[in-house]
């Protein structure tokens, strides 16, 4: 495996702002070919589908090129790809859809451990019929989702489980093939969420046991577009339609008005910059795809290893979990120190991180907010050891 951070660091034009960019659970940074990609788009001429004059037939190309791109992404069907302007807006579509033929004393599972996007629509949605929601908890000495628990949450009324690949708060993998075998055995779909695990690993649907994923390009440096991707392209057929056009089959039920065009050619090129993130890697793009983020798994599993064990080497600095399974993101406490405070000092030093203060999300069931909040920090490509050691030296400082 080859994983050059010093090339891969060459190939974003941001990073030349000074700043240690430790913030890559609110989205990477930009890479040149997907903003040249967008640019170039949005100087040629592009116009509606359905056309036989060149304009639209390149409009159709670029949506047909976006589905391939995810579909590659996953190891899903490009026919079961939805595309649009970002993932909670796609999963409120498809719970709105889902939700209309749920009836009073149906069942929903959600967890502790998602994002408001994976949780919030299925929450709204349950509401209209009364349907039942089940809460997967989270362990709070360790922040893992124990898969074992859903033995519990499931019945033959379970219509939808939606859980994360991994959590853009503590990192925290989740055994989602366990959890999915569970939902599967009960009648239930299975909705997975992999906006924060996409840019760090390999991602295969089936072996998931995903019968619907969801992923953001901004995650990892691409434009601001979601996808939804369907292991079985007929279930959208038997969904209702919020198309404007209600005759609309396959990917179009779900889609909401015209494609943002240039963006979505800026996620084909963000898709072909991450199977490029290990240059000996080979093969169609799905190859290179699962060459490259396999190299970059092992390269940020280093990182992450080396800047779990420097901050919990420092005097009343606390990391918060600690999962077996994790993607390069953390959140740590500092003892007499509130978080906004931590995240203005090391601003000061240069160094990009957020606090989280608010009981909200994950954060509230570990009761975070009562202890100041916690300062978050997300590992990206371009990453290096240096700026985890500049991060290390930054914390150590403000307990002097």
């Amino acid at each position: 495996m080859a994983f050059d951070v010093a090339r891969i660091r060459g190939l974003f034009p941001a990073l030349g702002d000074g700043w240690i960019h430790l913030d890559a659970s609110a989205g990477m940074q930009v890479p040149e070919q997907v903003a040249t990609a967008v640019s170039t788009a949005m100087r040629a001429p592009v116009s509606g589908p359905g056309g036989a004059f060149p304009a639209s037939q390149r409009a159709e190309a670029i949506v047909d090129a976006a589905r391939r791109a995810v579909a590659d992404l996953v190891g899903g069907d490009p026919a079961g790809v939805v595309l649009g302007p970002n993932v909670p807006v796609l999963l409120q579509r498809l719970a709105e859809a889902m939700g209309s033929g749920w009836l009073i004393g149906d069942e929903l599972a959600v967890s502790r451990l998602d994002h408001q996007a994976n949780i919030a629509p299925w929450l709204k949605a349950a509401q209209r019929p009364g349907a039942a929601i089940r809460w997967g908890e989270i362990d709070i000495e360790t922040c893992e989702l124990p898969a074992w628990q859903y033995e519990s949450l499931m019945s033959r009324r379970t219509k939808v489980v939606a859980v994360t690949a991994a959590s853009g708060a503590v990192g925290t993998r989740p055994d989602v093939p366990k959890i999915a075998d569970i939902a599967h055995s009960a009648g239930a779909l299975m909705v997975v969420d992999a906006s924060a695990a996409a840019p760090f690993m390999p991602i295969d649907m089936q072996a998931l046991g995903a019968d619907i994923i969801a992923v953001s390009a901004s995650a990892w440096g691409g434009p601001a577009v979601g996808a939804l991707v369907f292991a079985d392209p007929e279930l959208l057929d038997r969904l209702p339609a919020c198309s404007l056009d209600p005759g609309t089959r396959g990917p179009e039920r779900l889609e909401l008005g015209a494609h943002a065009y240039p963006m979505l050619a800026g996620l084909v090129a963000s898709v072909d910059y991450l199977a490029g993130l290990d240059d000996t890697a080979s093969g169609t793009r799905r190859e290179r795809l699962q060459t490259s983020l396999s190299s970059a798994k092992s390269y940020q599993a280093g990182l992450l290893a080396k800047l779990i064990s420097e901050l919990r080497a420092i005097r009343n600095v606390m990391v918060i979990g600690d999962a077996m399974r994790r993607i390069p993101v953390l959140a740590f406490t500092i003892a007499d120190m509130k978080a906004t405070d931590a995240i203005v000092a090391l601003a000061d030093r240069g160094i990009c991180a957020f606090a989280d203060d608010v009981p909200s999300g994950v954060f509230a069931a570990l009761g975070v907010s009562e202890v100041g909040g916690a300062v978050r920090v997300g590992l990206a490509h371009y990453t290096t050891s240096s700026e985890v050691d500049q991060l290390v030296d930054a914390v150590a400082d403000l307990r002097n």
